[in-house]
């Protein structure tokens, strides 16, 4: 091929000294054609071929196009890549060549086929304040010392990029819903148009084209809070790009180094102050930071609702031998007066209240996974006390002692010590029913002040516990007694000189 050096010799030699093109063609060793090429136009360097020959990989030519041609039936992560192609033309075919060869060749196949790997995408420019983007990510955090894998919700507007991220114990229904109901508040209003995936918990049977049968609950959710959803086509989630990139944000920046707190609530405080940071960040392109392009659109959003969505669930059951309900595959306990009896579960996304007939008797965090026991302690320790043997087995006195104060373990080994091995847990048992109305700090308190002072009866406790919160305990526990009138003491002046 000519380079720009012969080109230039070329013009020299027939323009400013006159040589034939003979003389020249004989000089370079280029054609008589080229020659006159060069003299009639400019230098355009190097003409790509109109067709690319790959002699090495004539007898596989065919095998690689069958094998592109079978992926446009195959889920998307699942199709060959170049290498694969190439390590399996070599392993399996006995392919010599070298792999450059066979990556220049499926990349032209695959533009050929319509399977390129790379899409082309339009810029847009959303609209002000109509539309926000829905996803679900997965993380890990530590909460209360325990590695905990967990959900986290995103939506983000699609005009200013205002975001909002909040984490559950799982994507079910309810967490959604909750999560929906957080972002409105933090957001101020609703945004008209939900954009999502096709999500279990909202879409029950996805059709061809953007047709969908959605979930009954979700359908009145959406129709509380009168915005408008949107599903992804399956498989394209670039259609919602903006959360897709938050999801993948969030965890680079949000979750790393692994969060560290003492609950999920206080995870999600992290997470909302986070958010709220971020709205002082400008977007690439971006002329307005996030709240300043925020404040453009916060006004086109649709009003809330005066009551908030009541996002409760209820379910039935009976109480068994164990003094616990069975709800969704979990153990709850209920005081055990209330054993063998059927029994109303109200569920909330983070908890669960029990009730028989209209009188809530318990309530407990909820549990997400299967086959687990939250146990009330204060629900078996009248049933402890008339079997007090059984304490230092029972289950729920087990799982207490992991947490309880040391004092505890103190003043139980006192009163043991004091009246004998089962007076001992029966006054100790008092003492403990103390946590079914006063509050544990106070209890605590109370129970180190007996302590120092050597006491050895619940009684005793009882007394300092009242007496720190500054309640009369003497009168306090009598039934209404008739108050009699102030007698007059000048009668017994009488009645002596009458003796």
């Amino acid at each position: 091929m000519l380079t720009v050096d012969q080109y230039e010799y070329i013009r020299i030699a027939h323009r400013v000294y006159g040589k034939k093109i003979r003389e020249i063609t004989r000089e370079t060793g280029h054609s008589r054609n080229t020659v006159k090429k060069v003299l009639k136009n400019e230098y355009i360097g190097y003409s790509s071929r109109q067709n690319q020959p790959f002699p090495s990989l004539g007898p596989y030519l065919g095998t690689i196009d069958g094998w592109l041609v079978n992926d446009k039936d195959n889920p998307k992560k699942q199709r060959h890549t170049g290498t694969r192609i190439y390590n399996r033309l070599k392993n399996e075919k006995g392919y010599q060549g070298a792999s450059s060869t066979v990556l220049r060749y499926v990349r032209i196949a695959r533009q050929k086929i319509g399977i390129s790997a790379r899409q082309v995408f339009i810029p847009l420019d959303p609209p002000v304040g109509q539309e926000a983007e829905v996803d679900w990510g997965r993380c890990t955090a530590i909460l209360d010392g325990i590695k905990t894998v967990l959900k986290f919700f995103c939506i983000r507007s699609k005009f200013s990029g205002k975001h909002f991220v909040r984490c559950y114990p799982c994507e079910r229904q309810q967490a959604l819903f909750d999560a929906h109901i957080q972002a409105f508040s933090y957001f101020g209003g609703i945004f008209p148009v939900l954009i999502y995936d096709n999500l279990t918990t909202a879409v029950q049977k996805v059709f061809v084209g953007k047709d969908r049968i959605l979930q009954k609950e979700f359908k009145k959710f959406r129709a509380y809070y009168n915005f408008t959803s949107r599903f992804c086509t399956p498989g394209e989630g670039h259609e919602k790009g903006g959360v897709e990139g938050l999801v993948g944000y969030s965890r680079r920046n949000y979750m790393v180094p692994v969060p560290k707190a003492e609950n999920l609530e206080d995870l999600n405080r992290m997470l909302l102050q986070e958010c709220q940071a971020y709205g002082d960040h400008r977007i690439s392109g971006k002329e307005s930071s996030v709240n300043e392009m925020y404040e453009q659109e916060k006004h086109h959003l649709l009003g809330l609702p005066d009551i908030e969505f009541s996002n409760t669930q209820t379910a039935n059951g009976k109480s068994d031998k164990y003094s616990t309900v069975i709800i969704d595959k979990n153990r709850y306990s209920v005081p055990t007066q209330y054993a063998y009896l059927k029994i109303r579960a109200v569920l909330k996304v983070d908890g669960i209240d029990l009730y028989y007939g209209n009188k809530k008797i318990a309530s407990h965090p909820r549990l997400y996974n299967n086959n687990q026991w939250s146990l009330d302690p204060t629900h078996y320790l009248e049933l402890i006390g008339q079997r007090p043997r059984a304490f230092a087995s029972a289950r729920p006195i087990k799982q207490w002692r992991k947490t309880w104060p040391s004092s505890y373990e103190q003043l139980l080994a006192r009163f043991c010590a004091s009246k004998g091995e089962t007076k001992g847990i029966k006054d100790f048992i008092l003492v403990l029913s103390l946590h079914k109305k006063y509050n544990p700090q106070d209890i605590q308190a109370a129970i180190e002040k007996a302590l120092k002072a050597n006491v050895s009866c619940s009684n005793a406790v009882f007394q300092i516990l009242m007496n720190s919160l500054e309640q009369p305990t003497c009168f306090s526990s009598l039934p209404n007694w008739e108050i009699l009138p102030t007698p007059d003491v000048s009668v017994y002046n009488q009645i002596g000189g009458a003796i």
